[in-house]
């Protein structure tokens, strides 16, 4: 990779390679230059149902293997009270049978034709996913189909999943100190907005959802109008469509889900929150209120966090982690969703530290941050970093399907997929410094901080702890 300029990387999927000269008077033609990644968007062929299903195909036949993302539109921001957690339940429920294909048989055929499977749900999203040869197309469209249209509700698989979920929330929220901490933040920097909900659920609501609420749930969300399907691979888009309106075009569309229409008001002043609970270390937590994926500055706020916890040569971990030893772990992140999230930072302390001069220590790095800004060095590091981690993502087809897939649906524009390179290359120290400012306001943020009561930590691995939003089925 150039140090310089992430615009000067090739896109080489589907580039034409030179022809040989023939003998019966046909000319070699001339030979054709590198395409640039931009190009690539010319590829990308869109298709949007009578029943509202959008379908997106993005053909790269360099391997005869096919990704496809079924992205519904639905995650914990859509849940309300006494129905929190459903969005990821039906992340579980989807593998349990149809009408036509008893539990178990989804995996089964898959598996059969080399193929495998799984799903995500986040707060925005749930995310359904297929890779397989390209050969058993048709029968994955007639399986997601199927689980659309005609999703099974027997009574024992939905209570045997009850228990699942309620044990993975145990396991991986109230077991783990770290992710038990986050859960309160979350629920604490957000008064108003359905952010506040945890992915997994509340307990009480996992308990207690009746068949009704899941068939009303099922029915509103799980409709083709609410659905985005991305298929990247060995596949030509004609013949994705005709599978498509053959297998989904039956299926009726549906009313619109009720949008979310509540915004978080602004926040006037920190709020804190202690834990007290068995460990080793103290954890720190700030949460700020940041944007939403849509926003112009998402480039320079994806910038500013590689700059802060990108890494070990980031600036908070060399200071704070290998300088003044007050952290043995710090990170954070910024989920892109349809509304602002917020932006966090995450640390552990060493065994007997105290919270006071790490809080004094990271509040004086932010202010340096927003007060003296960062250096050309710091940002050539960030885009380097960033570009890499775009570069791996195009150069699969799951990569590429996942990329479309938020760009579609979070962003609301997979053209801006093929943009990002030049717009993160265009970020300078002036907009990274402007999106700090914004974001580290000490008045709009959450502070929670865990105390070690001493012994055991009653957690799960830490590779078990996800952000809101992982799950798998």
């Amino acid at each position: 990779m150039e140090n310089d300029d992430t615009r000067g990387l090739k896109w080489l999927g589907g580039a034409l390679g030179a022809v040989a000269p023939g003998s019966a008077g046909i000319a070699a033609p001339a030979a054709k230059g590198p395409r640039s990644f931009a190009d690539a968007t010319a590829d990308v062929r869109t298709l949007t149902l009578p029943n509202g299903l959008q379908i997106v195909v993005w053909p790269d036949d360099n391997i005869p293997n096919v990704a496809l993302q079924n992205w519904v539109h639905v995650g914990s921001r859509n849940e309300g009270v006494g129905t929190t957690g459903l969005a990821h339940f039906f992340e579980h429920m989807m593998f349990n049978g149809t009408a036509k294909h008893p539990q178990g048989e989804f995996d089964r055929l898959m598996e059969a034709q080399g193929g495998s499977n799984n799903a995500y749900t986040s707060q925005d999203v749930t995310v359904y996913q297929d890779w397989f040869p390209r050969s058993a197309l048709e029968l994955v469209f007639a399986l997601e189909s199927d689980r659309i249209a005609n999703l099974a509700f027997t009574p024992e698989i939905v209570e045997n999943e009850r228990q699942v979920v309620y044990s993975e929330r145990r396991l991986r929220v109230e077991d783990s100190n770290a992710a038990l901490l986050d859960e309160q933040v979350q629920a604490t920097a957000f008064l108003a907005h359905p952010y506040r909900i945890p992915t997994i659920g509340w307990p009480s609501d996992i308990q207690s959802w009746t068949m009704a609420d899941l068939q009303r749930f099922f029915r509103t969300y799980y409709a083709p109008n609410n659905c985005t399907l991305i298929l990247v691979g060995d596949v030509e888009p004609e013949h994705a469509f005709a599978l498509a309106q053959r297998y989904f075009g039956p299926i009726p569309g549906r009313d619109p889900p009720p949008p979310v229409l509540t915004r978080e008001p602004e926040q006037l002043g920190e709020r804190r929150l202690v834990l007290e609970r068995p460990g080793q270390n103290a954890l720190v937590h700030y949460a700020y209120h940041a944007i939403p994926a849509t926003d112009a500055r998402e480039p320079a706020l994806n910038i500013l966090q590689t700059i802060l916890v990108g890494g070990d040569a980031s600036r908070l971990h060399r200071s704070l982690v290998e300088e003044q030893k007050l952290a043995v772990a710090i990170g954070g992140g910024w989920p892109e969703g349809f509304d602002a999230n917020i932006f966090s930072i995450q640390a552990t302390l060493p065994e007997g530290g105290t919270v006071a001069p790490f809080e004094h220590a990271l509040d004086a790095e932010l202010e340096r941050l927003v007060t003296r800004g960062v250096t050309e060095q710091e940002l050539r590091r960030a885009k380097n970093m960033v570009a890499a981690d775009f570069w791996r993502g195009v150069s699969t087809i799951d990569g590429k399907a996942r990329l479309i897939g938020e760009y579609t649906v979070m962003h609301g524009d997979y053209g801006r997929l093929f943009a990002a390179p030049d717009l993160y290359e265009r970020v300078g120290v002036d907009d990274v410094v402007q999106i700090a400012r914004q974001v580290f306001n000490p008045a709009r943020r959450t502070v929670g901080v865990l105390r070690p009561l001493g012994g055991e930590e009653p957690q799960a691995d830490a590779e078990d702890w996800q952000p809101p939003g992982g799950g798998l089925h």
